[in-house]
């Protein structure tokens, strides 16, 4: 619903980039004072929270109205039907592994620039794709914020 679409943006979305740049301006303080154990202590934290902005910049960008669906077409049509067979066979194998993860992650589209292909993929928590290699082309959110 957009209720829930707007508490998902407003406050869990924005509590990711919060918790990212009260991170990133401790870790850039420990960086000045060359305090190595608060650096690696602050690692986690920006990738989970720098994890969760980009994450949800990408699942903002790829959700649209059903009215305004409009199937892939041009070249990432013809990659899904190299890749996949075809959009009808990528959907509910996409839709399958995605639900069958336990707890919170994300269910992606990735691409491997190395292999020229689309794969499927799953990060835990909020780790981003490219820590995989992969560029992020579709990503869905399994926390149960993103559909209760």
């Amino acid at each position: 619903s957009g209720e829930i679409m707007e508490l998902h943006h407003k406050k869990h979305h924005q509590a990711y980039v919060t918790g990212y740049n009260t991170a990133y301006k401790q870790f850039k303080e420990a960086e000045e004072k060359k305090d190595i154990e608060k650096i690696v202590q602050l690692q986690s934290a920006i990738k989970f929270n720098g994890g969760g902005h980009v994450n949800h910049s990408i699942f903002w960008n790829n959700l649209t109205p059903p009215k305004d669906y409009e199937p892939p077409s041009g070249e990432i049509a013809k990659q899904i039907e190299k890749d996949f067979g075809s959009l009808d066979k990528l959907i509910p194998m996409f839709n399958a592994k995605t639900a069958a993860i336990q707890g919170s992650g994300w269910g992606w589209l990735g691409y491997s620039k190395e292999h020229d292909k689309l794969l499927y993929s799953s990060t835990p928590n909020q780790d981003p794709l490219v820590i995989q290699g992969l560029v992020p082309v579709l990503g869905v959110d399994i926390w149960e914020h993103a559909y209760y």
